[in-house]
C-alpha cells in the first residue's frame, strides 16, 4: 500500500519541577536551601530515513510524546533531562502545521533532521531563589510545558524525471521496459494508482530515477479524480516526458490530449508547465497511417516543443533514443532545492507567557499562560512566598497595567480564583 499524507499529534515533553528541599545535618543546623533544577523535557526531531518509501507507518500511529524531564530533588541534585522522541520518514517529505497549513521543512536529502517540537525548560530549585535577604525560599519553579501540535506529512516522490499523460497511454510499460521496476500493467484505466519510480541506465551518462505519475485527467489541477493526489509528485523533477497515444485505438485525439494536459499543468503550477519537457508519441508499432504522426509533429514543434520521439515502448522502438537525449538534457540542468515562498513558509510563534486584564464590575481578572505559571510556582498561603508573588506582578508590569485601567483601593484582583484586595 502506497500511503503519501498523513496527520499526526506531536508533543515535547514537559520540563521537570524544581526542589524545595533544606540541607539537614546533624551538626549543620542552619545549612539553608539545596533544591535542585528539573530537567528538560525531552525534544520531538523528524529525521529522514532512507529506507522508508511510504507514510504508512503513520495510519497506524498518530501520536508521539517525548518523555518528561524529572524533577528535581535535595542536595542540589538536578533532575534527567527526557529522553528525545524520534519520527522517521521517508526522503522527500515536507512537513507542514495542521493549523495554517504552512511549510515547516522540507527533507528532500538523506541526512536532514528538524526538531519539531522543543522540549519545556526544567524549572528552577529554591537553591536559585536565595539572596542574602531571603536565605530560605520555600517555593521553587515548576517546569516549563512542552509545545504541542498536529502537523501533517506529505510525501514528494524525489525523481529527476516525470511521466505524464493521460491515464492507458503507456506511461507504466515505458517505466518498465527503461528500468526494473514492476509496475502493473494491464489495459483499462487507472491502472496506476501509486507513482512508481525505476532507476534508469543509459550506458556513458549517469543514471537518473524516473517516476510513473498516475494519468492525469481534465480538472486534476482543482482536484478531480486522483489530480492533486499526484500533481505533487512532480514538482521535485527537472525533466517531463509527455506520452501520448498516437495510435487512435480508442478514438482519441493524440493534440487534443497533448493541449488538456498541458493546460492541468498550468493551472496546477506555472513552474511546472515551463519545466523541459520531451514528447513521446507512443504505441506507434499500432499506427495505421504515419502521417497521423507527422501532424502530431507538426502541431507539437509550433508550440514550441522540438523533442518529439516516435516510439513504442511494447516493441522498445525508439525508446533508446528517448532515454539518451533524457540523460543529456538531465545533464545540463542543476538540481536545484524545493523552492518555498515566503507566504507558505510556517514562521513559529515567539514562546511567551502571558496575560490578558478584564473589568467586572469592581473586580479585575488577570488571565493567561503567565498566570497559571505563576500561581503553579508559588505557596500564596505562605507570606515570604506571597511576597515573591506580589513582586512578581510589580515586575512583570501587571500592576502598571491594573493602574492604567484605572483600579482604585479596595477593588478586586482575581488570578484563577485567587483573590485578593488591591491597595495602592
Amino acid at each position: 500500500m502506497f500511503i503519501d499524507t498523513a496527520k499526526i499529534f506531536i508533543k515535547s515533553g514537559d520540563g521537570g519541577d524544581g526542589a524545595i528541599s533544606f540541607r539537614r545535618e546533624k551538626y549543620v543546623p542552619l545549612g539553608g536551601p539545596d533544591g535542585g533544577d528539573g530537567g528538560h523535557g525531552g525534544d520531538v526531531i523528524i529525521e529522514v530515513d532512507p529506507n522508508m518509501t511510504t507514510l504508512l507507518d503513520f495510519t497506524y500511529n498518530r501520536k508521539f510524546k517525548a518523555e518528561r524531564g524529572t524533577n528535581g530533588s535535595g542536595a542540589k541534585c538536578y533532575g534527567k533531562s527526557g529522553e528525545d522522541m524520534t519520527i522517521k520518514v521517508p526522503m522527500g517529505t515536507i512537513i507542514r502545521d495542521a493549523e495554517s497549513n504552512k511549510i515547516m521543512a522540507d527533507l528532500s536529502h538523506a541526512d536532514d533532521k528538524y526538531v519539531i517540537a522543543k522540549g519545556g525548560k526544567g524549572g528552577k530549585g529554591n537553591v536559585k531563589f536565595c539572596t542574602p535577604t531571603r536565605q530560605a525560599p520555600d517555593f521553587a519553579e515548576p517546569g516549563m510545558p512542552g509545545e504541542e501540535r498536529w502537523i501533517k506529512l506529505e510525501l514528494k516522490l524525489l525523481a529527476d524525471v516525470g511521466l505524464v499523460g493521460f491515464p492507458n497511454v503507456g506511461k507504466s510499460t515505458l517505466l518498465s521496459v527503461v528500468s526494473k521496476a514492476r509496475p502493473k500493467i494491464a489495459n483499462y484505466h487507472f491502472t496506476t494508482l501509486k507513482p512508481n519510480l525505476g532507476v534508469v541506465a543509459v550506458p556513458g551518462m549517469n543514471s537518473f530515477v524516473m517516476a510513473d505519475i498516475p494519468g492525469i485527467i481534465e480538472g486534476a489541477a482543482e482536484g478531480i479524480g486522483l489530480g492533486l493526489e499526484f500533481l505533487r509528485h512532480i514538482e521535485r523533477t527537472r525533466v517531463l516526458i509527455h506520452v501520448v497515444d498516437i495510435s487512435g485505438i480508442e478514438d482519441r485525439d493524440p493534440y487534443e490530449d497533448f493541449l488538456k494536459i498541458n493546460e492541468e499543468l498550468k493551472k496546477y503550477s506555472v513552474k511546472l508547465w515551463d519545466r523541459p519537457m520531451l514528447v513521446a508519441a507512443n504505441k506507434a508499432d499500432m499506427l495505421e497511417d504515419d502521417s497521423v504522426f507527422e501532424d502530431f509533429k507538426k502541431k507539437v514543434n509550433a508550440l514550441g516543443y522540438d523533442k518529439v520521439f516516435k516510439i513504442s515502448a511494447a516493441t522498445s522502438q525508439g525508446v533508446e533514443d528517448l532515454m539518451k537525449e533524457t540523460g543529456r538534457l538531465l545533464s545540463t540542468i542543476p538540481v536545484t532545492e524545493m523552492e518555498i515562498s515566503e507566504e507558505e513558509k510556517f514562521v513559529p510563534e515567539e514562546k511567551r507567557f502571558t496575560y490578558t486584564i478584564r473589568k467586572e464590575e469592581n473586580t479585575y481578572y488577570v488571565e493567561g499562560s503567565f498566570v497559571d505559571r505563576l500561581l503553579a510556582s508559588v505557596n500564596v498561603n505562605d507570606p515570604n512566598e506571597l511576597r515573591y508573588f506580589h513582586r512578581v506582578l510589580k515586575n512583570k508590569g501587571v500592576l502598571d497595567d491594573l493602574k492604567e485601567m484605572g483600579i482604585q483601593d479596595g477593588d478586586f484582583v482575581n488570578l484563577n480564583g485567587f483573590e485578593f484586595e488591591f491597595v495602592l
